[in-house]
C-alpha cells in the first residue's frame, strides 16, 4: 500500500481541475467515500491523528469497496508500502476515497486516496495494478539477492538490540471484530504500530514519528477470544531513521501460536524545527539479529529505488536512471505505468486527419504529447509480437537507423541501443528499456513500453549525441483502431510541430509503413521476419487497436 497522507502540493490547480473533471466523467461503481473529523480521542500526545486510527479508517473503507465489487465478504491480504508525508491535527477533517483498481482470479487491489493500495481476497481497473502485483511477487527474491552481497556486521559504540525488545498481549473482544466476526485488520495494524513506536522510543529516548510501513502481510485470520502476542524489536538504525520489525501471533487459551501478521516500520525523530535528528546505531542480537540487520539494509535499498524510480516526476531530469538487475522490477513498473496513465487521459484534442490516420495532442505544462490513431487489419497478438521485436523497427520507421539488442533481462524485458538521425549529419543514440506485457484479462491491452536508462557498459560516445526517452510504446487492443502515443519534451518539438500545424504528414507516412509491415507479416513469427522470410497474405482475421502508448520520446540531447 503506497500511501501519502496529503494532496500532492507540487501539482498546479489546472492539473487538479483536469483530474477532477476526469473522475466526474467516469464514476467507479466500487467507490466508497468516508469523512472523519479528528477528535481528541483519535490523537496522540501531540494532538495529531494517531496512525493506528487512520489505518483503521483506511482498512474499513477499502474493505467496503472490495465487497461492493465481489458481492461477498472480503478480508485484507496485504498492504503495500505506506508513506506518511504530513501529520493531521485535531479538528481537521479526513476525507478517504477507496475504489477497486483491478480484480485478479482470487484477489483484488483497492486504491485509497489518502493515498494507498490494499490487496483484498474474496471469501468465496487501474491499468497499472498488474505491475504493482508483479512488484509484490518478486519482493522476496530481491531481498535474497541483496543479502547475497551483504556487508560486515561490525558496529562500534552501538546500543544492544535487546534493549529495544517489546512484547504486548491484547485480548480480542467483540468491539475489535468486524462484521465477519474476525479481528478487524485495522485494529491489528493499530496494535502493531503501538508496540513498534515503543520499541523505537527505547533506542532514541524520544517520541519517534512513523514515516513508512513496509508491506503489511496478513498470513491468517484471528477471532474474538484470541490472545494476540505482539513482538517488536529495532532491526537496524541508520543515520536519520530506524527500522522496527513487528510480528503478531494469535492463540486461544490452549493451543499453539499462529503467525498472523508481520510488518516493518520506519521511524524518525524530529527536532524543534521538524528536521530529522541523528540517531544512535544498533548492535544486532546474535544469530537471527544479524539476518534482520542485513535485511533492513536491503529493504532500505529497495525503498530508495522505489522513491527514485517510481515516484519520479516526469518533468525531472535526468530522465535516464541507472539500470541494474536489482532495480529492474521498479524500472519496469514505472515504464509500463507511465505509458498506460498517459493513454488513459481523456482530454486529447484532434489536430489533423488523413485517410483515417488521426493525430491528437495533449498539452500539460511544458510537455506536449501526441497520439496517432489508425486502423490495422492484423490480429492483436500478431501485432504485439511484431512490434515487440524492436530489431525490426528500422525496416519501417525512418526515425530508427539502427536498433541492436544489448541484453535480454527476461522473457518480457529487454535493453536496446537505438541510433537515430538528428540533423546536420549528427547521430543520436538511446539506451532503452523495453517492457512487453500481455493482457491480464478480457478488454486489457497488449503493452510495449520504452524508457531511457543508463548502463556503465554503454556510456555516451564520440560522434553521437546521447538522447533520452521519457516514455514510449504501444498498446494493442483487439478492436479496429491502431493508436500511437508520443509524449515529447520541448527538445523534440521541431520534429513534430510541422505535423501538428498541418504543414507536413510524416506521421501518416510512418504509420502507413508500420501498417504495411504488420499486414505483410501477419502470419509469421518475429524471428522469421528478422531473417527476411516475408510472406504476403490476405487471410481474414480480427483487427487490432495498437496504442503506442505514451511513446514519450522526450529527446533530451546531452552534449558530449
Amino acid at each position: 500500500m503506497s500511501s501519502r497522507l496529503s494532496g500532492e502540493p507540487e501539482k498546479d490547480e489546472e492539473e487538479d481541475e483536469e483530474e477532477e473533471e476526469e473522475e466526474e466523467e467516469s464514476v467507479n461503481p466500487t467507490e466508497v467515500k468516508m469523512s472523519q473529523i479528528v477528535m481528541p480521542c483519535h490523537s496522540n500526545h501531540r494532538q495529531e491523528l494517531s496512525v493506528g486510527e487512520l489505518l483503521k479508517w483506511m482498512d474499513c473503507s477499502a474493505c467496503l469497496s472490495a465487497e461492493r465489487h465481489a458481492g461477498c465478504p472480503c478480508v485484507t491480504a496485504s498492504i503495500d508500502d505506506i508513506h506518511f508525508e504530513h501529520t493531521i491535527s485535531v479538528g481537521q477533517v479526513v476525507n478517504i476515497k477507496a475504489k477497486v483498481n483491478r480484480a485478479f482470479n482470487t484477489s483484488m487491489e483497492v486504491r485509497e486516496v489518502c493515498i494507498g493500495f490494499l490487496q483484498y481476497i474474496t471469501c468465496a481497473f487501474d491499468t497499472v495494478a498488474a505491475e504493482r502485483r508483479r512488484v509484490r511477487m518478486v519482493h522476496d527474491d530481491i531481498i535474497k539477492d541483496l543479502l547475497s552481497h551483504g556487508s560486515n556486521l561490525q558496529v562500534d559504540n552501538a546500543v544492544a538490540a535487546e534493549k529495544t525488545k517489546v512484547e504486548s498481549v491484547e485480548l480480542v473482544l467483540p468491539p475489535h471484530a468486524n462484521h465477519q466476526v474476525n479481528t478487524f485488520g485495522g485494529q491489528i495494524m493499530a496494535w502493531m504500530v503501538n508496540v513498534a513506536t515503543i520499541s523505537a522510543s527505547r533506542l532514541c529516548q524520544a517520541h519517534p514519528t512513523l514515516r513508512t510501513i513496509d508491506m503489511f502481510t496478513f498470513r491468517g485470520p484471528s477471532q474474538v477470544g484470541d490472545r494476540l502476542l505482539l513482538r517488536a524489536i529495532v532491526n537496524n538504525a541508520f543515520k536519520n531513521s530506524i527500522e522496527v520489525g513487528v510480528r503478531a501471533e494469535a492463540h486461544q487459551e490452549e493451543g499453539p501460536n499462529r503467525h498472523i501478521n508481520s510488518a516493518f516500520m520506519i521511524f524518525e525523530v524530529l527536532d524543534d524545527h521538524r528536521k530529522p535528528c541523528m540517531l544512535p546505531r544498533i548492535r544486532p542480537e546474535p544469530l537471527e539479529g544479524g539476518r534482520r540487520f542485513q535485511e533492513a539494509i536491503a529493504r532500505k535499498k529497495i525503498r530508495l529505488d522505489r522513491k527514485y524510480i517510481i515516484s519520479r516526476k516526469q518533468g525531472e531530469v535526468p530522465l535516464s536512471v541507472p539500470w541494474n538487475p536489482r532495480n529492474q522490477v521498479y524500472l519496469s513498473y514505472n515504464n509500463v505505468s507511465a505509458l498506460k496513465m498517459l493513454a488513459a487521459r481523456n482530454n486529447w484534442r484532434l489536430s489533423s486527419e488523413k485517410d483515417k490516420v488521426r493525430l491528437y495532442t495533449l498539452e500539460q505544462k511544458s510537455m506536449l504529447s501526441i497520439r496517432v490513431e489508425s486502423e490495422v487489419d492484423v490480429p492483436a497478438h500478431r501485432a504485439f509480437c511484431l512490434l515487440a521485436e524492436m530489431s525490426n523497427r528500422p525496416s519501417w520507421d525512418t526515425h530508427y537507423q539502427k536498433c541492436e539488442l544489448i541484453h535480454q533481462v527476461d522473457e518480457d524485458d529487454f535493453l536496446y541501443r537505438v541510433v537515430t538521425p538528428s540533423g546536420e549529419g549528427i547521430l543520436q543514440d538511446f539506451i532503452l528499456l523495453a517492457c512487453k506485457r500481455k493482457p491480464c484479462g478480457s478488454g486489457d491491452p497488449y503493452v510495449i513500453a520504452l524508457r531511457s536508462v543508463s548502463l556503465p557498459t554503454h556510456p555516451p560516445t564520440e560522434g553521437y549525441n546521447r538522447g533520452e526517452v521519457l516514455c514510449a510504446g504501444f498498446t494493442i487492443l483487439e478492436t479496429k483502431n491502431n493508436i500511437y502515443y508520443n509524449q515529447a519534451s520541448p527538445e523534440v518539438l521541431p520534429y513534430i510541430s510541422t505535423d501538428i500545424a498541418g504543414l507536413s504528414s510524416s506521421f501518416y507516412h510512418i504509420f502507413c509503413s508500420c501498417s504495411q509491415y504488420l499486414t505483410r507479416n501477419r502470419l509469421q513469427s518475429a524471428s522469421e521476419v528478422q531473417t527476411g522470410q516475408y510472406q504476403a497474405t490476405n487471410t481474414d482475421g480480427p483487427t487490432c487497436q495498437t496504442e503506442a502508448d505514451s511513446l514519450s520520446v522526450a529527446l533530451h540531447s546531452t552534449p558530449l
